[in-house]
């Protein structure tokens, strides 16, 4: 099964699934970066509420692509975002080993965006104990002149593997006879909200960044139950 995603900045759990279910993830890295996304933003808990984290960058336009685009050269905002997070997370019962995982990724000494991101999802992968390849496109493939479903059809074929995965969200862009007819299997993934307990909140709060679900779940929980937790549609 393939997988192909752009590549988000310690994104949630359901892009962690998606890596975990899939054989082959494509980190789909030469299309467009998209402002007020994804791709170097993500959401944390603290004090008890959802705020974002982000990533700044060099000359970031949507007239790039991912693969074009630099993370910002000023030091400051490693050293900030991981304090920001020992001190909303000092508490928690897998803070250690996490904030070891977080410091990895956060301070890997990359300025390309799209090698950062890919080398954190490699991290995570690990520490998870993952065994799924990850793929660069832009690394493997040259089919970008095809159009958005075609494309992600074309990787299937060239990867010689026609079940694709998609996050529930492709359900309003792609279908699975427009998939069907190309030989492929479309399937999409839809993540169940399993609450767990959180720092200093009453309420849980879903669709944080996987950081969240490391710092207050065990690694075996996280595999033996969150991993799978998702409906496959």
């Amino acid at each position: 099964m393939v997988a192909i995603m752009q590549p988000y900045f310690i994104p949630y759990l359901g892009y962690i699934q998606l890596l975990a279910a899939v054989d082959k993830f494509v980190v789909y890295d030469d299309v467009n970066y998209i402002n007020r996304g994804w791709i170097n933003r993500n959401n944390l808990l603290i004090h008890g509420q959802k705020q974002m984290m982000t990533m700044p960058l060099t000359g970031a336009s949507q007239n790039k692509k991912i693969n074009e685009i630099n993370i910002s050269a000023e030091p400051k905002w490693r050293s900030k975002l991981l304090r920001t997070i020992e001190m909303s997370y000092k508490r928690a019962p897998h803070f250690n080993e996490v904030f070891e995982l977080t410091q990895r990724i956060i301070e890997h000494k990359e300025s390309n965006l799209s090698a950062f991101l890919t080398h954190q999802l490699q991290e995570i992968a690990r520490y998870l104990n993952l065994k799924t390849e990850i793929i660069v496109s832009s690394e493997r493939f040259n089919n970008t002149e095809l159009k958005k479903g075609n494309r992600l059809i074309d990787i299937c074929h060239e990867l010689e593997d026609l079940q694709y995965i998609n996050p529930i969200g492709g359900a309003q862009l792609y279908t699975k006879e427009q998939f069907a007819e190309k030989g492929v299997e479309l399937r999409f993934l839809e993540m169940k909200s399993r609450p767990y307990d959180q720092i200093k909140t009453d309420q849980f709060v879903p669709y944080l960044s996987i950081v969240d679900v490391l710092m207050m779940n065990s690694t075996e929980c996280i595999i033996d139950v969150y991993l799978s937790d998702f409906n496959l549609i």
